[in-house]
């Protein structure tokens, strides 16, 4: 069984809607987008190569994989991300497209929860999800996220989209890695760990 992984940057309130630039998805209004950048040295950097190293398929929906069909074929071939994701395999979950044309690029067929547990029971390495919120809140539903890689920016937005949406069910995830950067963004690392367990605390419980 392949592993899915979703990655995203993500305010501290939960935000995860444009980090990378002005107009990156005004939906909504949103007047915030570029707020991640800020943050991103040459350490955040260096973990987002080391994690992009890992990934043997991409799984983007509409919107994501639009974006970056328009931009990364244009980076330069010393480019470590820009070079992986151009060469690896890419899953599209679209309603709309009739087809994609970014290099080794393929539209899943049928519902996309269904498309995606069968590639998960397929040959091959890590999937990588970057961006693609609307089609996350679905792998959330049907519990199809074995890992979460989060890039928590110190900032508070108050309005946008959030990774944890209408899609979140509950779950337990175990922190598997972890670090801090000069600039105070805090990168984890989670894999799924089964159902949430639950307890008591206080003095009444013994538990104190």
């Amino acid at each position: 069984m392949r592993t899915l992984m979703v990655a995203a940057f993500i305010s501290l309130d939960g935000v995860v809607q444009a980090p990378g630039g002005p107009d990156e998805d005004r939906d909504g209004g949103f007047e915030h987008g570029g707020w991640a950048v800020p943050h991103i040295d040459d350490e955040v950097l260096a973990r987002a190569i080391g994690s992009t190293a890992r990934a043997d398929a991409l799984l983007l929906g509409r919107r994501t994989y639009e974006e970056f069909a328009a931009t990364w074929p244009l980076a330069s071939a010393d480019d470590p991300i820009g070079s992986k994701w151009n060469a690896v395999p890419k899953y599209v979950a679209s309603r709309t497209l009739t087809s994609v044309s970014w290099q080794n690029s393929t539209l899943l067929d049928g519902e996309a929860a269904d498309a995606v547990a069968e590639l998960k029971k397929s040959d091959g390495g890590e999937i990588q999800v970057h961006g693609s919120g609307q089609l996350v809140q679905t792998l959330l539903t049907h519990d199809l996220v074995d890992e979460l890689h989060l890039v928590v920016i110190p900032v508070l937005i108050g309005s946008g989209k959030r990774l944890f949406g209408s899609g979140t069910v509950p779950a337990r995830f175990d922190l598997v890695a972890s670090a801090t950067t000069r600039s105070g963004v805090v990168v984890g690392r989670y894999a799924r760990a089964g159902a949430i367990t639950y307890g008591a605390l206080g003095p009444e419980t013994g538990n104190w």
